[in-house]
């Protein structure tokens, strides 16, 4: 817990408590990748599958009968956040050869730093409205990344900003300290979060952070983190660079959101 509260993020080694997860879990995915109705999250001309919430997973994170999510990933969640999880449905992200592309509606500007910046951001911030404001709309606990194919490093992997979340934290509660906590999904945040991100790219440390099935990661709510774009010669299986996310919401007051650690 230390280092993942000092860097933002963690690694898990191979984990043998996950493999009857993984044994329905990736067909599972790949049904959820294949399935028509699904076929609005495949974007950027094709080279990436968004897969927000789509595999059938319950709320103790078991799919079909493989019992429920375990390992040392979550044991150290449950530590953390002293209770037992209530699992999101995962995203399943997968990335192909040639992300990243032009997303339907994407300015050049959006697109250079998708490509150059790897599309960096903190999870739970939507762009609303015309404007494309910054809001807290989703308050996650944490995003927890289980690989589901086994890929080179190269393929497009996660990437954070090593203590990004506590220049983060520094912004975001400069701004939300003004506000009554039950109004904070109504805050406009976008200009201490760009003011913010432009300091962690100039002072912390990018880490490029690749992992096989078997492995997880922890990666901080507040920690900036993004998908660098798929490396020439990459090698992965024709299912691409696939990876199940679980991104769960606080329960409880939107407070934690800057008061946990």
């Amino acid at each position: 817990m230390t280092d993942f509260l000092q860097h933002g993020w963690l690694k898990f080694p191979r984990d043998a408590g996950l493999s009857n997860w993984l044994k329905a879990a990736i067909p599972a995915a790949h049904t959820a990748v294949t399935d028509p109705v699904n076929a609005h999250w495949l974007r950027c001309e094709g080279t990436w599958f968004a897969g927000v919430n789509v595999l059938p997973n319950d709320p103790t994170g078991a799919v079909a009968n493989s019992g429920p999510l375990r390992g040392q990933a979550v044991d150290v969640i449950h530590g953390m956040m002293g209770h037992e999880i209530g699992w999101d449905r995962a995203q399943i992200s997968v990335i192909y050869p040639g992300y990243p592309r032009p997303k339907d509606g994407e300015s050049a500007a959006a697109f250079r730093f998708r490509r150059d910046r790897d599309a960096a951001h903190v999870d739970g911030l939507h762009a609303v409205g015309t404007d494309r404001r910054r809001m807290l709309c989703e308050p996650h606990a944490f995003v927890l990344g289980l690989p589901l194919t086994k890929t080179d490093e190269g393929a497009s992997p996660m990437v954070v900003w090593e203590g990004s979340h506590q220049l983060m934290r520094a912004a975001f509660r400069a701004v939300l300290e003004r506000y009554p906590v039950e109004t904070w999904g109504e805050v406009d945040l976008s200009e201490a979060y760009h003011a913010a991100r432009r300091e962690v790219f100039e002072s912390c440390r990018r880490v490029v952070v690749h992992g096989r099935p078997g492995e997880a990661y922890l990666v901080h709510r507040l920690a900036l983190h993004g998908v660098s774009p798929w490396k020439s010669g990459a090698v992965a299986p024709p299912e691409g660079r696939m990876i199940a996310y679980f991104r769960p919401e606080l329960s409880g007051s939107i407070e934690g959101w800057l008061a946990l650690p």
